[in-house]
């Protein structure tokens, strides 16, 4: 391959890719807990030579983006954020009783790989969870959580792991995914009304 054709496929990975990496310089500023110049310059270098050095197979989007749902995924993350932060705060200072522990499985509905990243980089980020495995061939997610002391605290835990997914296919996910996520919307709801009827 000749110089011209090498730097020709370089440029042509880096905008096949370029989502992925904005992605990735986001993700960078959001674990620094900074928004500033440096940040995203240092945080493009990074991004740039980890998919350069430790080569992955090209990440195949979904191709479908609804900015309304997008949106909404952004500021119900931050109240969740927040939120979480606030109960986390409460649970450290509340020294009658410690916080209950446990590790979950989280079986997603409607996953890929990508969905799996997207549902796993939302739920770790939350305070009070964190992904310790993801079971990609199962589609199952593990995370450890606190403020659980009971099995309904568990379930409450899973729905949580489960609205996020929902969120996400909403906003992110492929037709097929949010054709399925609709369908299932459907069922749920008639089965309510045929149950509301009897």
């Amino acid at each position: 391959m000749s110089p011209t054709e090498t730097g020709r496929h370089f440029w042509r990975d880096i905008g096949v890719q370029l989502p992925f990496l904005a992605w990735l310089v986001v993700l960078w500023m959001l674990l620094w807990g900074q928004f500033t110049v440096l940040a995203f310059v240092s945080g493009l270098v990074v991004a740039v030579f980890v998919t350069r050095v430790f080569r992955l197979p090209t990440v195949e989007l979904s191709g479908r983006v609804n900015i309304w749902y997008a949106f909404l995924l952004i500021v119900q993350f931050l109240f969740a954020m927040l939120r979480g932060a606030l109960a986390v705060t409460a649970q450290v200072f509340d020294f009658r009783r410690q916080p209950g522990a446990a590790i979950i499985a989280v079986p997603l509905r409607y996953a890929d790989d990508l969905m799996m990243t997207h549902v796993s980089v939302v739920s770790s980020l939350v305070p009070g969870s964190l992904i310790v495995e993801a079971d990609r061939d199962r589609q199952v997610l593990y995370l450890h959580v606190i403020g659980v002391r009971s099995i309904d605290d568990v379930e409450k835990q899973r729905e949580v792991v489960l609205r996020w997914e929902r969120r996400v296919v909403r906003a992110l996910g492929a037709p097929e995914q949010y054709r399925a996520l609709k369908a299932d919307q459907r069922a749920e709801r008639a089965a309510a009304t045929k149950g509301g009827v009897r």
